[in-house]
Order: C-alpha cells, then structure tokens, then sequence
C-alpha cells in the first residue's frame, strides 16, 4: 500500500508539473523595462543608455547620458551580404568605448521608430554574453517625451570600460544550420517578413521569391502597437507564437530578409522564454544558394462572384 501512495504521488506532481506555467516557457521580464522604471533609475552608477536612430536625432534630444550608436558600429558587409556580425573583438571595442562594463546594466532605446535596429543592437549583446544585462525601454523616446520626461541636447562624453565578451556562438545559425533543422520535431523556424515576402507575392530585393520550406510567419511588425511601437501584452504575442505552430518547449530560429526585423522577432522570443537563435544571412543569404529549396504560399483571393 505504501508503494502504491509513493507511485500515486510521483504520477501526480508529474501531472501538475506538466500543466503548470513552467512548461510553457518563463517571461523573463527583465529584458522589457518602462520609463517610469527607467526614470528611477536614471542615476543609477551602472547604468548604460544607448540611443538608437539618426546621429542628427540623437544631437537634437536624447535622455540624460545616452550614447549614440548606429548600426553602422554593429555590422559589417561579409560574403556579399549585407548585415553581419563582425569579429569579437570591434564589437568589444565599440561597447568598450560606450562604457559597458562588467557590472553595467544597459538599456537600448530608440529615437523615432527606430525599433528593429534597437532589437538588434540587444542581440548582439545577448550574443557578447550580455543579455542578461540588457533590457529595452517599452516605447523608446517617443513614449519618455510623451510622458513629459525630461530630455537633453547636452553630450557627456562616456568613461571607457572593460569587460571580457563570451560570445554564445549558438545563437547566430547558418544556412547549413537552418536546413539540417527543416520539419526537425522541436524546432520553429520564423519568418519576420511581411506576408508579402513570405508568400512570394514580392521578392523585394532577394533573387527569388518566397520563404524558407516549413517556416511559419510572424511579422515583425505585429508584435509592437502600431500607434506607439510599444510591446504587445504576454498573451498577445504568445498567441502570435501559438498561432504560428510554436509550441511548449520549442527551439526558435528567426530570419528576415538580412537579419535586421529578424531581431525583433529574435527578442521577442527570448523575452516569452523560448531558446532562440538568429539566421544572420537570413533570406539573402538562402535565397542566393540555388541548391536550397524556397516555397511559395498561395495568398487567400476572393470568392468569384455568382
């Protein structure tokens, strides 16, 4: 009788753990903060702000003790492709020459609408070994003005720091990658595009048109509001991944056409707690191999009229 209750016991905890929030994947809140949050904090020692936009935005207004940083610092042209990460070492020296530091928390935001390179600078912190320590003001400027926010013209000049990257290699996937992990039980392949380029309506500026076979949708743009570029709510873009055919427990792998709107949907994933990975040659990168597969999907048409 004993070892029946015993068996009982561990038949039931595996039950209710199986159904609990946990399966499902962690928010790890921490990576979204609001500019309330971010106005108690502003004289924070560690604290790291990096404007994202125009230089002529940034000189204009900026929050108290923002850097600029510009894509431009991030990426470099590889292969023929257009945004690639560079060599460890620039990425250390730019962020250096910010002032991140070991201890530092930092905070991405953008001037405008300036969303997917904002996304973008935090993967490629999240790829250095910082993205725990990384997080992006809901909003950007827009919303800190909107509230009243006090804003600056004024530059400080950042004191370098130092830290040492550990770069996670794993997050930044490849074509060999993405297609030795087509229909692989486990892992989602996302499509950041708009619909247009995933159907193949539009080739845009890729040789071919269309989306990488077994990649599902999800638009970059639908995971901000459209009025203030602020994230949608949990259940909103966890429906936007279950929709999609992401379930419990998934890898996700996102792409774009260069790995730039990839990033957000690479952000947002990581934020709902899925293990993510970027294809940073993304679709120009596919697109370009004729040896790999591209497909079309047929765009709902009216119903012929009687």
């Amino acid at each position: 009788m004993r070892r029946f209750r015993i068996c009982l016991t561990i038949t039931i905890s595996l039950l209710t753990y199986a159904s609990t929030p946990l399966a499902v994947g962690k928010v790890k809140e921490s990576l979204i903060v609001s500019t309330d949050w971010l106005s108690q904090h502003l004289k924070d020692d560690s604290l790291i702000l990096l404007q994202v936009g125009e230089r002529k935005e940034y000189d204009a207004e900026h929050i108290a003790g923002a850097q600029f940083i510009q894509l431009a610092d991030i990426s470099t042209r590889a292969q023929g492709l257009i945004l690639e990460l560079p060599p460890v070492d620039q990425l250390k020296a730019t962020f250096e020459k910010l002032g991140v530091t070991y201890n530092s928390q930092i905070i991405v935001y953008f001037s405008k609408d300036w969303v997917t390179p904002t996304a973008r600078v935090f993967m490629t912190l999240d790829y250095l070994g910082l993205g725990d320590r990384t997080s992006i003001l809901d909003g950007g400027l827009p919303a800190w003005r909107a509230e009243g926010k006090p804003i600056t013209a004024e530059l400080r000049p950042p004191k370098p720091g130092h830290f040492t990257p550990a770069p996670n290699s794993k997050l930044v996937v490849d074509a060999d990658w993405v297609k030795a992990n087509l229909n692989k039980p486990g892992v989602a392949i996302l499509d950041a595009r708009a619909a247009k380029f995933y159907t193949g309506e539009e080739a845009g500026q890729m040789p071919r048109a269309g989306h990488i076979p077994s990649a599902k949708n999800i638009p970059f743009s639908s995971l901000v509001e459209d009025s203030t570029n602020k994230f949608k709510s949990v259940d909103a873009l966890r429906a936007l991944f279950t929709g999609a055919g992401v379930k419990p427990g998934d890898g996700v792998a996102t792409y774009c056409h260069i790995g730039q709107q990839a990033s957000l949907l690479y952000f947002v994933s990581r934020y709902l707690g899925y293990e993510a990975h970027l294809y940073d040659g993304s679709f120009q990168d596919w697109s370009n191999r004729k040896e790999l597969p591209v497909e079309k999907s047929e765009t709902d048409k009216p119903a012929a009229k009687p």
